[in-house]
């Protein structure tokens, strides 16, 4: 099978109850395969309204268009939470970040930042509808990957360890019929990371697990998300759920939109595999390790050049 023709498993997730546990445990299983062989699948969730998606595709290409130095007062001191552009190795690339995305006093102040004069309460309102009811998704699959490991008594504990980053990109066009890197391969480091494009400008890929083909993850729908599994949530799971590598390639003369919504572990978390999950089959793979710790390693010149970041900065 070509690469051209493979595709990510497509799951719905819309409309989910517990006390239908039949179509539960179904859907449970469909997205424990899917992260353990694919580490990312397509969600199909129309819990966010049609009008409500076409309103933040406008507002976010409202939002590259603000002059760059409002755009550079999206300062954070976490790499790749805040304003990212004018990158030598990534030029067609350029992003912003909200951290602490379900909070209404982040949000605004973010819009207040980027819109100092007159505002854009239209922004400021859509996207934090817009993430409250992505964050749903989220959590759906999360709770569904620690049932399925047999770990419901760590569901609360596990929930409450995260915050949301939502950030904003564009990858401008490369005025060429020749795919160019977009975003480079890499892995996410984070827990989950719902991605969602926003226009018809196609160009995430996924490396298969086996690392010979790049599976094109172009939407089905306009409520169609690609939901992939962070290292961290890897490590967590004791590398039960495999953490994809993905990059972006584009080609024409259209830029391409898309958001994603990163949930993080909270500063000060460390991320430790549960006990259940370690035997003689599954022996320990990493030493429980402090996520922010791990970001200053992995942005740090040595874990720039390291092939396997978390494993030479934690791995037994």
């Amino acid at each position: 099978m070509s690469s051209e023709s493979m595709k990510l498993p497509l799951i719905e997730l819309s409309n989910l109850e517990k006390d239908d546990s039949s179509r539960w445990e179904s859907t449970k299983i469909q997205v424990r395969e899917a992260l353990q062989e694919y580490g990312c699948f397509e969600a199909t969730f129309d819990h966010i309204p049609l009008e409500l998606l076409k309103s933040v595709s406008d507002v976010t290409q409202q939002l590259f268009n603000v002059p760059l130095p409002n755009k550079l007062r999206n300062i954070t001191h976490k790499p790749y939470h805040g304003y990212v552009g004018q990158n030598p190795f990534v030029p067609l690339f350029e992003s912003m970040g909200i951290d602490g995305a379900l909070s209404p006093h982040v949000v605004d102040t973010f819009t207040n930042l980027m819109w100092p004069d007159q505002g854009n309460p239209t922004f400021s309102k859509d996207i934090r509808l817009y993430c409250e009811k992505l964050s749903e998704l989220d959590k759906i699959v999360r709770q569904m990957v620690v049932e399925s490991l047999g770990l419901e008594s760590y569901i609360d504990e596990h929930m409450n360890s995260t915050d949301y980053v939502c950030r904003f990109q564009i990858y401008e066009a490369p005025r060429s019929p020749h795919p160019t890197i977009g975003m480079v391969p890499h892995t996410d480091k984070n827990i989950i990371t719902t991605l969602h494009q926003l226009n018809h400008v196609n160009g995430l890929q996924i490396l298969t697990k086996d690392g010979k083909n790049w599976i094109p993850a172009d939407p089905t729908s306009l409520n169609s998300f690609v939901v992939m599994l962070g290292t961290s949530f890897h490590a967590w799971t004791n590398g039960r759920l495999h953490a994809p590598y993905h990059r972006v390639l584009v080609s024409g003369d259209e830029a391409r939109y898309s958001i994603g919504l990163f949930s993080n572990p909270k500063e000060g978390c460390v991320i430790e595999a549960p006990s259940e999950l370690v035997d003689e089959d599954h022996p320990l793979l990493y030493k429980p390790f402090n996520h922010i710790k791990f970001m200053d390693f992995y942005y740090s010149d040595a874990g720039r050049t390291s092939p396997d970041a978390l494993q030479e900065y934690c791995g037994v």
